[in-house]
């Protein structure tokens, strides 16, 4: 995925009310919207470099969006999380997520199961569906080990059971973990903050679901899927 126009370099300086952020552009304090609904633990540095996409557009509330920031190990991490769906949607369609080829049609956000949407749907000839839900990742704790969720997430668990579900009517379902944070090359759920997520986590595992993740390449220019990395359950 390529900015266009390329992120801007700015110096984060807090983040407050959930979804904005306070930062230093062009040597003013401006207020950016801040787009992610977890914790961001370990990823917020008061005083580190941070970059931001610009919407061009000076109607907007906040013309500025929270992209890249440094985390507290020092490597690059994207906290807008909805990059993670163009990031994994384009790692299938160039063949890079192997497990995932071969299905011959792609949609986003498809209602299924009990009022939610699914990510990504991939359709074969055949009428086989298989449905893909995408979780960004960037809490770091030791350095390398990548955890899931960074807050108490009801919305990460009834996930897992809609995934479930599409598995005991017969579907191929998958949780995909789109690694966000340069640092990390392992992710396991984080039973010590969402210990209910983690015990579905491993229960869906064992009725069938997929669990696979992916890391990714951040710069201020672009995002790219690069390669697998482990998933550790036990």
């Amino acid at each position: 995925m390529i900015y266009s126009p390329e992120l801007k370099p700015a110096v984060f300086l807090r983040r407050y009310k959930r979804f904005l952020a306070d930062v230093i552009l062009d040597d003013r304090e401006i207020t950016v919207h801040c787009p992610n609904t977890g914790s961001m633990q370990a990823c917020l540095v008061e005083g580190s470099q941070c970059y931001l996409s610009d919407s061009n557009n000076p109607k907007r509330k906040y013309r500025y969006t929270l992209e890249l920031v440094t985390s507290v190990s020092g490597h690059f991490a994207c906290v807008n999380t909805l990059r993670a769906n163009t990031l994994v949607a384009e790692g299938i369609d160039t063949g890079l997520v192997a497990p995932l080829a071969g299905y011959c049609e792609m949609l986003r956000e498809q209602k299924y199961g009990e009022g939610s949407r699914i990510d990504i749907l991939l359709l074969s000839g055949c009428g086989k569906r298989c449905f893909v839900e995408i979780k960004s990742v960037t809490l770091e704790i030791a350095p390398g080990e990548g955890f899931f969720p960074d807050a108490v997430s009801s919305r990460g668990q009834k996930h897992l059971q809609e995934l479930m579900l599409m598995r005991r009517q017969g579907h191929r379902a998958v949780l995909f973990f789109c690694v966000q944070h340069e640092g990390i090359r392992s992710v396991a759920p984080a039973d010590h903050i969402d210990p209910v997520y983690g015990q579905l986590l491993r229960q869906a595992v064992n009725a069938g679901v997929e669990v696979m993740a992916y890391k990714s390449r951040l710069s201020a220019e672009q995002l790219v899927l690069t390669e697998a990395v482990p998933v550790v359950l036990v």
